[in-house]
């Protein structure tokens, strides 16, 4: 069985509108500063009790879903700073990459 474009679409629109994973600000993926995006998304992913990861994974989680369903329509610069906003979140959790 093939799926449509439009079931997928539905899917991913589905778990934004009805997901609780994290109850986050509206407009904060709009923001500019990486650093602000990042404090908000743990202060949100530890207040929250119930999960299934860890507050680290379910942050991070949250914003690569952001950045994966923006797909191609994710303006460079805002791409920029929401890749920034990920290694502020490495940082906070102390989890930097190691090259």
């Amino acid at each position: 069985m093939v799926k449509s474009k439009s079931t997928s679409s539905n899917w991913s629109e589905r778990v934004t509108r009805s997901s609780h994973a994290l109850d986050l600000r509206e407009g904060l993926f709009n923001l500019d500063d990486p650093r602000a995006i990042a404090r908000a998304l743990k202060r949100a992913a530890e207040t929250r009790g119930q999960r299934k990861s860890d507050p680290y994974r379910s942050a991070m989680a949250m914003l690569t879903f952001y950045i994966n369903r923006a797909g191609k329509r994710l303006p460079a610069r805002r791409r920029r700073v929401l890749e920034a906003a990920k290694a502020e979140l490495r940082g906070l959790y102390g989890r930097e990459r190691r090259h």
